[in-house]
């Protein structure tokens, strides 16, 4: 299973992007506060449309809180956040990926094997650098222009689940579309 990990995002109309495409997968979106926007706010609730009923969000006050919530104790109790996740990819069988634009591998040249946790920063910075750092092997990033700065990350995380669905020949997904106006 891939869960979706979002680290402070800033902006509402994303994150309910990101909701509807979790949704409509069966993506975990973990978002871990502060947002940049209140749970209450329209563009939130109206980009998510409807899939707020079929979506697996999980919210937590912060990166401890994530981390204990999915991995116990241990994986929040030394404060070294970057560290610990590092140590907790390796002792719970998950993978951890981190997405940014100073990853120096393609997404799509990585085995998404099992279950996996990829990491999205907020808009404006991305994911701090320490955490890049320390888990550099397991950074990603989606192919872009070199004049170009980043992509949406409604997109960016789209991109990441279908190549994870992909290479798990979309498990679990209707595949085959039909017309609802002709028979044939």
């Amino acid at each position: 299973m891939i869960n979706v990990v979002l680290v402070n995002p800033e902006i509402p109309n994303n994150t309910g992007n990101i909701v509807r495409t979790c949704a409509a997968t069966g993506a975990v979106l973990h978002v871990i506060e502060p947002c940049g926007f209140s749970w209450e706010d329209k563009y939130l609730k109206r980009s998510g449309l409807d899939y707020w009923e079929i979506s697996d969000v999980r919210r937590y006050p912060n990166m401890d809180a994530f981390l204990v919530s999915n991995f116990g104790e241990k994986a929040a109790a030394s404060g070294n956040v970057p560290c610990d996740l590092k140590q907790t990819s390796i002792n719970t069988g998950a993978k951890f990926w981190y997405a940014s634009t100073k990853a120096a591998h393609v997404f799509s040249d990585v085995d998404f094997a099992g279950d996996c946790y990829v990491f999205f920063g907020r808009e404006t910075t991305g994911l701090p650098e320490d955490i890049l750092h320390e888990n550099y092997a397991s950074c990603i990033r989606i192919p872009m222009r070199a004049n170009a700065r980043s992509l949406n990350l409604a997109n960016s995380v789209a991109i990441v689940v279908y190549e994870y669905l992909r290479q798990h020949d979309y498990d679990g997904l209707k595949e085959q579309g039909k017309l609802t106006q002709y028979d044939d």
